[in-house]
């Protein structure tokens, strides 16, 4: 009974690194109603691939993670590998993606003009599910040598959802070092400000656009 428990430990602990170690900036999903490749045509905040570090009772867990925040907040997709180390060892993968999602299908993760590799949902909460497989060497290869990885979930419509997401930079945050709190902080302060201004410009766009409408009703009018 013990061994059973400490194998079922690290998707326990990997769950909880998704929801401590993956900066989402207050991010809320893509909602699942929306048009089959919403997500795709949402334009997606500059991020980069990075890997954080945390110790969890025993163990230490290294999650080197990628998440794509929309404009709009909206958490379009996010990856997580997660390396387990000390009294639990493990190795898994991990896709974050919406709800209203045809949870047999799974998630297909493809590097380049690869096979894809289909990982199967593991949990679903009101604002995402979450689907797993064992991290391979094989995998981390290919997405070391990648040039980009596709995440293709199926939503409700039975409709495919792919999201391109860059391997650029993938390496030397596998390899590197972890970020320390001052860098994540940073990290954090800069994506709130981006977020910020582009509400702004969005808002001001809506305003220029109503003015210019209104413009035009009482020129028609007055003619």
């Amino acid at each position: 009974m013990p061994d059973r428990m400490l194998s079922a430990s690290p998707s326990k602990l990997a769950g909880l690194l998704v929801g401590t170690a993956t900066l989402l900036a207050g991010a809320t999903f893509a909602h699942a109603q929306n048009a089959p490749n919403a997500q795709a045509n949402q334009r997606a905040m500059p991020t980069e691939w990075f890997k954080v570090c945390t110790d969890q009772g025993e163990n230490e867990i290294c999650n080197t993670q990628y998440s794509l925040i929309a404009e709009t907040r909206q958490l379009i997709t996010a990856i997580n590998l997660i390396d387990v180390k000390g009294k639990v060892n493990q190795k898994v993968v991990q896709a974050v993606v919406p709800t209203g999602r045809v949870i047999p299908a799974g998630v297909q993760i493809k590097i380049d003009g690869g096979q894809p590799v289909t990982l199967n949902y593991s949990v679903c909460f009101p604002n995402r599910c979450i689907a797993e497989a064992e991290l391979t060497d094989t995998l981390v290869n290919s997405m070391k040598r990648g040039g980009q990885m596709v995440v293709t979930s199926i939503n409700f419509q039975r409709q495919p959802n792919p999201i391109p997401i860059t391997l650029s930079g993938f390496t030397d945050a596998y390899e590197g070092p972890p970020k320390a709190q001052p860098e994540l902080a940073q990290r954090q302060q800069e994506l709130n400000e981006a977020l910020q201004k582009q509400a702004e410009e969005r808002r001001k766009k809506f305003e220029d656009a109503q003015n210019a409408a209104k413009q035009s009703a009482g020129d028609a009018a007055a003619q």
